[in-house]
């Protein structure tokens, strides 16, 4: 039994599931009826209207219904959605049993103790029919799910079968006769019951009173449990019904017997604390699950789930026989799973599934359905020889099969070639000849194909209780109580070791670098190393999971929702689910998973915003960009994300909302749209706002108009003041006077240093002392005068003149311009993402849509439709310019070019004079630059060389510095200045310095623009096939990337970047060599033509090489199985949407198909996709994954062991396979 919910209540009487929902209602015995979400654990309803026990209840199938049943005679319909009764139906007179819903008509059929049956018909709120013939208490009764039949069961001993025909054609399908309608035949009905409802069979045969008898839901059958403490089987047909068996086993009252909705058993419980499983077609008991205290009451089961529930003395569970997910395994681009009592195998690309091998051996006769189908499945992915798989099943405390059988040729089998059984707690693969198990003893035991004992080892834990892939060979993962260990076998090592709750599944990515541990109730992203990189938290359970075969997006599953998890713990939800599905394997955007029932299902998702976050978090930026101009992504949790990963700018992409574009405006300095959406909002508050964030970037005009838009005078005024426009000071002086204000009206005149108007003000508000003391002090003598005899009119005296009075005047603008210097606000790399793509490789939309030059074949040498096998007719390719790429490069987004061009190697010669120096006083700026940095470039602008190559010598293992030289000396020539003296004097030399003071360090001339612009170029040279001049240019900023000084640590990472993909694009351009090279060897040149598909370039780039390597494939070499998947990942490409590229789009699809109806390859080629590899640099061939490859330590470029030694091939610089610390990074200056 596997408990999914459980309850603690009042002793429960009736349950009843909801059909499509995860509910489950229980009536109790306190009178209450609860309605519970069994998935979430939680209750949702409770309805006490009833009063006395409560003993039946029941979902509406289809509408939001709900029939109960009570001691109190009476009979309510509720809406669960209004969360009220509806009404009540009276008519019995006794203990109400039982309530049910009929499946299709408006009726509920009750049984009471008053002993008869009633059917109700809830629409009109009337009892159409009394079924009387029990003697005793009617304990229940039900409907047939299909036929017109219903079964009751009384304490009289009988089970009776009624045949309701003729109720459903006088109230469904025809209308009733006269006689009916009358008052007589109604009362004589209800007295004595109608012919409408007839008793159909008499099942006698228990020896005491019958509690519960249920109808099979599609076999004639019918199982009763009485007092008897037996439980009966009867078979019925037209004209009789007999008893089959008789199952004993319970010791007390059986009080519920049902048939089990998915296989062939019988579910019983009793008093006796008991749920019994018995086997229809044995008719013995299989199963026992008792409680120690409490007695069971009622059993039910959900109609379309593998569910069942149990009522007792303290609550309710909800339970499951057997685990519902299917045992399988991935490998490749198949499946492996077993599906009755066969294994199975299914082909993704195909999609044909067949059955290989037979599980069952003969005599095994096991009961399906009560837990002996197998738990877990396992392929072992290191042996491309043969197959062997792992087969466990709880059987017998844990058992395992080893089955060996040779790799499908296309024709079934029905028995294994070998097959071996032991038992064990759990077991792994470890190796191509070895798997290891976990005995029941909690010892580990490494075992030979031939299931022989091979190395017994104790494990990490002593709690041990199972095994999982370690990820590669020789290692695995062992679960204990509260952690997980990842132990290597052969050293008996723990390599690692996380505290995290009971794990039930693992799931390891494509190159095994990352794993997710799915618990009950989360999901935890690791590296190798078992070292944590984020945990998912879920309320429901985590059912299955799969990585993305192309990106870090572990998709999985819960219940009813497909989720995403990212490394760096962001999660969402991509879509959601009718039913329970098993994530089998994940490519772009389709999700092939497997049901409950093993139907291999294909889902499309949408996993652009899981792709969004992923760019952003690995700073993709050109494809954040790509993707907000052309993905659908919208919602608040996407801009609250932004908002909170510091990207506001972004998150105005996807606003509509005018009051959070405005904040979102606002908070990345966007004065323009925060204006254009302030004029739409209107109010104060937006525009005060507005002329907040102006007047701090320096935009006048701006708060200017911000403080027009709310009259905000007093600030208006000052604004005016300060830029010195006094024009508009004096229009604001005036308004103040039509306005009435006077206390603006003398600032304005203060702020324009106007007397005469101070004074005017001052008279007008009756303050003569202030405007006599004004007057005079200014030398307005009139106006002095006449304000003198004005007081002394008034009786006042004129106040003394000051004698130290000083002349008051506004200050001076300096700057009268329309703007101030705008405070710069600078643009994220998002704003401006071609600075970033240049060094990021990342590809724009208005990006080369030019056609390739002439290097690339534009001819894909097809041939026409009849060499294709198709019929459609193709148009003719267009003519390819060859100049046509290279001439009109202004139209790209290239970036802005904001720092100045600086010319390496034009620095004027420094004449040394004749004749003595007088040495200066103290540390030279040389030495000093020597001793203050490690960096070369300030080595070699002291003047170091020699110093500067020992330095790239050990941090990168650099052995050539031809390419370095001119850098080299640039650095040295730009660290000083000449100035000419005095006519007979030497020049003199003033050093240059981004630092000063004791830690003084020199201006170095190579910035990281200048590798931007270079870069530019070497992509132009590319796409246009001019491959030389584009090597060159990839060289040359490896010769330079070395010499660069990053300013911060985002530089620093943009040098690393920019090393990555001058390796990328120099491999490339060296493999495209080699494949012009191998023209008479069509093979070596589609194993070329499909390495190039695998260098990380530009997808306008990426395009042209599996355009390249389809053509290849599929003309040259015949290989249609590789053009197949060249022509599908080229398909897959965002580009080919677009209209430009619609004759390609045309020409792939026609591949695909041709070659899906070939499906083969005529030679064999050294390549294999599903299998991850490195280039060997060298060779030009695959490194596959786990043999040995060296490095070189500055490009990172890849190599067989041979090579350790040399120079490297790439980069020409370093030499590959030595230990070094890589370029120095940035260090901030204290």
């Amino acid at each position: 039994m596997l408990t999914k919910f459980e309850s603690k209540s009042n002793r429960v009487k009736g349950l009843a599931f909801h059909p499509a929902r995860p509910w489950i209602l229980t009536s109790l015995h306190n009178g209450v009826i609860q309605l519970w979400d069994y998935c979430m654990g939680t209750l949702l309803e409770k309805f006490d209207e009833h009063d006395g026990p409560v003993r039946g209840v029941d979902f509406h199938s289809s509408q939001p219904l709900i029939v109960s049943g009570g001691d109190d005679y009476k009979i309510k319909v509720w809406d669960y959605k209004l969360r009220r009764c509806l009404f009540t139906l009276l008519g019995h007179l006794d203990y109400i049993r039982t309530v049910q819903f009929h499946n299709e008509y408006p009726w509920i059929i009750s049984a009471s103790d008053d002993q008869t049956i009633r059917i109700w018909n809830w629409q009109s709120r009337v009892c159409i029919n009394v079924l009387t013939g029990h003697n005793h208490y009617v304990m229940c009764a039900g409907f047939h799910p299909k036929d017109d039949l219903v079964v009751s069961a009384s304490l009289d001993q009988t089970v009776r079968v009624w045949d309701t025909s003729g109720l459903r054609k006088k109230h469904v399908r025809g209308a009733p006769s006269a006689e009916d309608n009358g008052v007589v035949g109604r009362v004589n009905a209800d007295l004595f019951g109608g012919t409408d409802a007839v008793v159909k069979y008499v099942l006698e045969g228990h020896d005491r009173g019958v509690n519960w008898a249920s109808f099979h839901p599609t076999l004639p059958l019918v199982v009763s449990g009485a007092d008897d403490r037996q439980v009966k089987l009867w078979r019925m047909n037209e004209t009789k019904a007999w008893e089959v068996d008789t199952m004993r086993g319970h010791s007390n009252n059986v009080s519920c017997v049902i048939f089990h909705p998915k296989h062939e058993l019988i579910m019983s419980n009793s008093e006796d604390r008991s749920i019994r499983v018995w086997d229809i077609s044995k008719r013995l008991g299989v199963q026992t699950f008792r409680r120690e205290k409490d007695r069971f009451w009622i059993l039910a089961a959900h109609p379309s789930q593998n569910l069942l529930a149990a009522g007792h003395d303290s609550g309710m569970i909800v339970f499951k026989l057997e685990r519902e997910r299917p045992a399988y395994d991935v490998h490749g681009g198949s499946m492996t799973y077993v599906k009755d009592r066969y294994l199975r195998q299914h082909d993704f690309g195909s999609s044909r599934d067949a059955a290989i091998v037979s599980l069952w051996r003969a005599g095994n006769s096991q009961t399906p359905g009560i837990g002996h189908s197998p738990r877990t499945l396992l392929y072992n992915h290191f042996n491309p020889a043969e197959s062997n798989v792992l087969v466990l099943s709880d059987m017998e405390g844990g058992t395992y099969d080893l089955l060996t059988f040779p790799n499908s040729t296309g024709s079934s089998q029905t028995e294994p070639s070998d097959s071996r059984r032991g038992s064990a707690l759990s077991a792994i693969f470890l190796a191509r000849n070895r798997f290891a198990v976990l005995d029941k003893s909690r010892q580990i035991i490494v075992k030979n194909l031939q299931n022989e004992e091979v190395k017994r080892l104790a494990p990490p834990q002593a709690s041990a209780d199972c095994l999982f892939f370690g990820g590669v060979s020789g290692r695995m993962l062992v679960r204990s109580e509260d952690r997980v260990t990842l132990f290597e076998q052969a050293s008996r090592r723990v390599l690692g070791e996380l505290q995290v709750p009971r794990i039930k599944y693992v799931v390891w990515n494509k190159d095994c670098s990352q794993v997710a541990l799915l618990t009950k109730h989360s999901v935890v992203i690791c590296n190798r190393d078992l070292e944590q990189q984020a945990t998912v938290t879920e309320t429901v359970r985590v059912k299955s999971g799969g990585w993305d075969s192309r990106q870090k997006i572990f998709i999985y599953t819960t219940a009813n929702l497909i989720k995403y998890a990212l490394p760096n713990g962001d999660a969402g939800i991509i879509r959601s689910l009718d039913a329970p599905m098993y994530v089998t394997k994940v490519h772009g955007n389709q999700l092939f998973c497997v049901d409950r029932e093993c139907r291999v299902r294909t889902l499309t998702i949408d996993t652009t915003e899981a792709k969004f976050k992923l760019a952003l978090d690995e700073k993709r930026y050109g494809d954040v960009m790509q993707m907000v101009r052309s993905a659908s992504l919208c919602g608040k949790a996407i801009i609250s994300y932004l908002q909170k990963k510091g990207f506001p700018e972004v998150a105005l992409h996807f606003v509509e909302d005018n009051k959070t574009r405005f904040r979102l405006a606002l908070e990345c300095g966007n004065i323009e749209v925060a204006m254009n959406v302030a004029h739409e909002l209107g109010d104060d508050q937006s525009w005060a706002e507005l002329g907040q964030e102006a007047l701090r970037q320096g935009n006048h005009q701006v708060v200017e108009m911000a403080y027009q838009r709310t009259k905000d005078f007093e600030r208006l005024s000052f604004l005016y003041l300060v830029t010195g426009n006094l024009d508009k000071l004096r229009k604001m002086c005036k308004i103040a006077e039509l306005r009435g204000d006077n206390m603006s009206r003398f600032q304005n005149a203060l702020f324009l240093g106007d007397a005469e108007e101070r004074v005017k003000v001052l008279e007008e508000t009756q303050q003569l002392s202030l405007a006599y003391l004004t007057a005079a002090t200014h030398g307005l003598d009139e106006a002095a005068e006449r304000l003198k005899l004005a007081l002394e009119r008034a009786n006042l005296t004129p106040p003394d003149l000051p004698t130290d009075a000083t002349l008051l005047q506004p200050p001076t603008p300096i700057i009268r311009a329309e703007n101030w210097p705008l405070l710069t606000v600078q643009k994220t790399v998002l704003e401006n993402p071609a600075i970033y793509d240049a060094a990021a490789g990342a590809d724009d939309d208005d990006d080369f849509q030019d056609p390739a030059g002439d290097g690339w074949g534009d001819d894909l040498g097809l041939g026409d439709d009849d060499d294709l096998g198709l019929d459609t007719p193709r148009a003719a390719p267009a003519e390819v310019d060859p100049n046509a790429w290279g001439d009109d490069l202004d139209d790209l987004d290239l970036g802005d070019d904001d720092d100045d061009d600086m010319d390496l190697g034009g620095a004027a010669k420094v004449g040394g004079g004749a004749g003595f120096s007088v040495p200066t006083a103290g540390v030279s700026p040389s030495a000093a630059y020597v001793n203050n940095s490690s960096h070369c470039a300030d080595h070699a602008a002291a003047g170091a060389i020699e110093s500067a190559m020992n330095l790239l010598h050990r941090q990168i293992a650099a052995a050539d510095f031809l390419g370095m030289k001119e850098h080299l000396f640039a650095a040295m020539l730009g660290a000083s200045v000449s100035l000419p003296g005095l006519p007979l004097t030497p020049s003199l030399s003033i050093p240059l310095q981004r630092s000063t003071g004791e830690k003084a360090l020199p201006l170095t001339p190579l910035k990281i623009a200048h590798l931007k612009e270079e870069l530019r170029n070497a992509f132009r040279a590319f796409h246009a096939a001019q491959f030389a001049d584009s090597k060159a240019g990839f060289l040359s900023i490896l010769a330079g990337a070395p010499l660069v000084v990053p300013t911060s640590r985002a530089e620093s990472d943009e040098v690393l970047e920019m090393v990555e993909v001058c390796r990328e694009y120099i491999t490339g351009i060296r493999l495209k060599e080699a494949i012009d090279a191998a023209g008479s060897d069509p093979v070596r040149q589609t194993e070329l033509s499909a390495y190039f598909t695998h260098c990380n370039m530009q997808p306008a780039h990426l395009l042209l090489a599996l355009r390249q390597a389809m053509a290849t494939a599929f003309k040259k070499s015949k290989c249609y199985i590789l053009a197949a998947g060249f022509a599908q990942r080229l398909l897959e490409l965002p580009d080919m949407s677009s209209e430009r590229n619609a004759s390609l789009r045309s020409t792939a699809m026609k591949v695909m198909k041709k070659s899906n109806q070939e499906a083969r390859n005529e030679v064999e080629v050294d390549y294999d996709e599903r299998n991850p590899f490195e280039l060997d640099c060298e060779e030009l061939t695959p490194v596959y994954r786990g043999a040995d490859v060296v490095h070189c330590p500055y490009c990172k470029s890849a190599y067989k062991p041979k090579a350790r030694g040399k120079r490297c091939k790439t980069c020409g610089i370093a030499v590959i396979g030595k230990k070094t610390l890589g370029l120095l990074k940035y260090v901030p200056m204290r």
